[in-house]
């Protein structure tokens, strides 16, 4: 136990808070054996504070001292969550009839299974599933994060009862800032003031992380000690986990200095870091109530989730924005022979994409500026400084003469960089500039640390003062925010290919067609080595002198976006594609402009047959665009495949109702590869005949380019309303699912779908245990589960009869046991009708 006599100079950001050796005095603990067995330890207080008298609790059975029914209870709740979980919470339990009432927390931790009590309050309406609904369904409706961060403070204030509540953020340099408040009206404002990183030490923050939620009952109650402190080895009790875990003198400290006399922090986690904190204030004593702390723990949880899908929206937005503005640029920079000038002339429509003072491009050792920029006899040292901390992605700094001190004698007109590289190796730039904002920073007190020396020697001394400090920066700059790094990091994607083209025609000695490979496929991430092969014979194929340049670049720009959309989706789906997925990816564009039905069943094609067929179907789909059934509104194109004995695949693609066609005079490259491509790259066959009313194709895939698709899907698919999912009305579904967003995700599906029930569970034990005490009507199996699969759940679901389907995200079905190989598998990410017509297949075969 450290008292406050422990408290030096060099402990504040190193005191073992997780091992205080004490417990806040409002509740007791109990630590036993994992298997709640024999107690070995307790608080002081345990046995006055659960009424079992004057007796000695260390040693002896658990069931002894509390009762054997009670303890039965105890590790059920205990079962139902993994060592290192958050507790299983009990509400109002008594240990005899008529007894006293107590909420109880049961965990497991580092060995021991650690047992809470606090006295319940009296029964009310407002349970936590109550109040979290109160909480979530009105958070739920803010629209936007300004809007939640203003009023999210007000409900939590209403609900829980404190007497101040802010939404507090975290800096990159661990400094906060207050960003939303609600207050008692007689107490001072702190909303858009900092506090300084000490204030939270490191080791706080990561049992911030751990557990969600901190109360502190009372600032000024006694510590109750944990008897034994240390064990026969010489270990503490780690309380990281537990709720009555005490306080640290230097943090009651700092609270009463404050004026606070309870707190509660709810931690808000991010793409799972800790990006700040829900502080909650009350000016006096104050225990927060079992089913209030839950549902609180479950709000920070929503809330948490709320601010990273809003986020992810605006830099979804903001890049969708950005793209917008470079498809511009580059549409114009199609047409440039000279790319480097063009960029130059750009400077100004670039300064719009991020905003900005003046932007830059260094390229080839030039210097180009549009607006207010570094002097130009500055811009060497600046570029070989930008080589140094730039490795390959974005780089931003909004004080950059701390990290490149000349930048110190231009402060005043650039303090801010963004920088852009264009290049593998740091050489070319475009760089973004901001002024100095000289500003002041209102700090709640002086940030700094303060020291005193009394009768026990030199000690930290929290800061006493919350009065407003004022601060002025000066060489800095607004800083730069995810969204400026999304759209700088757009302009890189687009930028990278046009200059790396310029680059490579300049330097085409150096320029290996390995390192040109290379390159391409680590900045641009489109293309492989065959892909390159095949743009290489489209690009050589021979012009004719008397064709139209104009048409002839539009027609070389679809052969290559076809293959590029076939190499991304055999890269999806793990080296094939769905043919049907083909063809409407292709025939998308005419939906509106003609009739267009397609009708096979559902197979796959392997990587080489798919890149020669999205050529054909390309080429195909052009020509009935310009000349054919595409071409008017009453044309009609109808596409059947089936399956012949032999296992090859039989294409028809069949044009009525548009302009009268003929034989081709002459043969260009278009018709060289509709007749031509299937026999030569697949060994298969390639009739297109030109009659009157229409062309016709009949296309034949061997059978070893051909696989049937294992994941069913509806056999019709059309511009309508998609079918309605098959009937799963009630029933009872087990999931597994270790990642926590695609379980919710799955979840809502299959409410979609009418079920009755899901038990959600991330790992094969948790689902095993979950079989023990329920009996799902079906089960949905994530295969792969990070450290383990669902092997085991899915060998006790088959002894029990359950039926229940696979799910993975892998296209290797190899991994499923040959045991196992007859059950249907849906492809992750799930897909609303995928799920429930594979889950139907799987009933249906219980059945049969």
């Amino acid at each position: 136990m450290y008292d406050v006599k422990d408290v030096n100079l060099s402990n504040c950001d190193r005191e073992p808070i997780h091992i205080p050796g004490t417990i806040q005095p409002h509740g007791c603990l109990l630590a036993c054996d994992q298997q709640l067995g024999t107690i070995l330890r307790t608080s002081a207080n345990a046995a006055s504070f659960l009424s079992l008298g004057d007796v000695e609790l260390n040693g002896r059975e658990l069931s002894e001292a509390l009762g054997a029914e009670f303890v039965h209870t105890l590790r059920n709740a205990a079962a139902t969550a993994s060592e290192g979980t958050r507790a299983v919470a009990l509400v109002n339990q008594s240990l005899t009839p008529g007894g006293a009432d107590f909420d109880i927390f049961v965990h497991r931790y580092k060995g021991a299974a650690i047992i809470e009590f606090e006295h319940a309050d009296a029964p009310s309406s407002g349970g936590p599933l109550e109040i979290s609904r109160t909480l979530v369904s009105s958070v739920a409706r803010f629209t936007d994060l300004k809007d939640l961060f203003a009023k999210a403070p007000r409900l939590i204030r209403g609900v829980l009862g404190y007497d101040r509540v802010m939404i507090y953020q975290f800096a990159h340099d661990g400094s906060g800032k207050v960003i939303g408040e609600a207050k008692r009206s007689d107490l001072e404002g702190f909303n858009g003031t900092y506090f300084p990183a000490t204030d939270i030490p490191q080791q706080a923050r990561r049992l911030y992380l751990q557990n969600r939620i901190r109360v502190i009952s009372n600032a000024n109650c006694e510590r109750m000690p944990i008897v034994p402190e240390y064990d026969a080895s010489g270990e503490p009790l780690d309380l990281s986990m537990a709720h009555l875990r005490s306080v640290s003198p230097i943090h009651c400290e700092y609270l009463r200095n404050m004026g606070v006399g309870a707190s509660m922090s709810i931690s808000i986690v991010v793409d799972g870091a800790l990006w700040g904190l829900i502080a909650c204030h009350h000016y006096g004593p104050r225990i927060l109530s079992l089913p209030q702390r839950i549902a609180a723990e479950m709000f920070g949880e929503f809330f948490s989730l709320q601010i990273e899908a809003m986020s992810r929206k605006w830099r979804l937005d903001s890049a969708a924005r950005a793209r917008r503005s470079l498809d511009r640029i580059m549409r114009d920079a199609s047409y440039q022979g000279d790319i480097i000038g063009f960029l130059r002339e750009k400077l100004e429509d670039f300064r719009r994409l991020v905003p900005c003072d003046g932007v830059g491009l260094w390229i080839n050792g030039t210097w180009s500026t549009n607006g207010d920029t570094p002097p130009s006899k500055a811009a060497p040292s600046l570029m070989r400084f930008l080589g140094t901390v730039i490795d390959g992605r974005v780089w931003a700094s909004h004080e950059l003469s701390t990290g490149h001190p000349p930048a110190a004698e231009y402060a005043d007109k650039v303090s801010g960089v963004l920088a852009v590289p264009l290049s593998q190796t740091p050489k070319d730039y475009l760089v973004f500039f901001r002024k100095e904002v000289v500003h002041t920073v209102e700090w709640a007190g002086d940030p700094n640390k303060k020291y005193e020396v009394g009768p026990l020697g030199d000690r930290l001394t929290p800061r006493k003062s919350f009065t407003i400090w004022q601060q002025t920066v000066e060489r800095q700059s607004v800083p730069w925010t995810e969204d400026d790094r999304e759209m700088a990091e757009a302009a890189r994607t687009a930028l990278l290919e046009v200059v790396m083209r310029h680059s490579e025609i300049l330097e085409t000695e150096r320029q290996t067609a390995d390192v040109r490979q290379k390159v391409l496929n680590e900045e641009l991430n489109h293309r492989v080595k065959n892909i390159l092969a095949l743009i290489k014979s489209v690009v050589s194929q021979p012009i004719d002198p008397a064709r139209d340049l104009t048409d002839y670049v539009a027609s070389l720009k679809g052969r290559i976006m076809a293959l590029a959309q076939a190499h991304d989706q055999v890269v999806r789906n793990d080296g094939g594609g769905a043919l049907r997925d083909l063809l409407e990816s292709e025939l998308r564009p005419y939906r509106d402009a003609a009739s267009i039905s397609l009708n096979g069943p559902d197979i796959g094609l392997d990587a080489r047959a798919y890149s020669v067929l999205a050529l054909v179907l390309h080429e195909l789909a052009t020509n009935a665009a310009k000349y054919g059934s595409l071409s008017q509104t009453n044309g009609m194109l109808v596409v059947e495949w089936q399956i012949n004995d032999d296992g090859r695949c039989d294409i028809l693609w069949t044009e009525r109702g548009g302009p009268p066609t003929s034989t081709p005079t002459r043969q260009g490259f278009g018709s060289v590869l509709l007749t031509r491509s299937i026999p030569f790259d697949l060994g298969g066959v390639s009739e297109i005949n030109f009659e009157r009313e229409g062309v016709t194709a009949h296309f034949v895939i061997p059978a070893n380019f051909i696989s049937e698709l294992r994941q069913e899907k509806p056999k019709q698919r059309s511009t309508q309303k998609s079918q309605d999912h098959p009937s799963l009305d009630g029933l009872k579904v087990l999931l597994l699912e270790d990642q926590l967003v695609i379980a919710l995700d799955a979840e809502s599906m299959l409410q979609s779908c009418g079920v009755g029930g899901v038990d959600t569970t991330s790992t094969a034990s948790e689902a095993l245990r979950t079989l023990v005490a329920t009996t799902p009507d079906i089960a949905v199996l994530d295969v792969n589960l990070g450290s383990g699969n669902s092997f085991p759940v899915a060998e006790e679901l088959r002894r029990r009869k359950i039926p229940f389907i696979f799910a993975t995200g892998y296209g290797d079905h190899t991994i499923i046991p040959k045991s196992m190989a007859d059950i249907p598998v849906v492809r992750k990410p799930y897909d609303p009708d995928a799920l429930a017509a594979t889950m139907a297949r799987a009933l249906a075969d219980r059945d049969a």
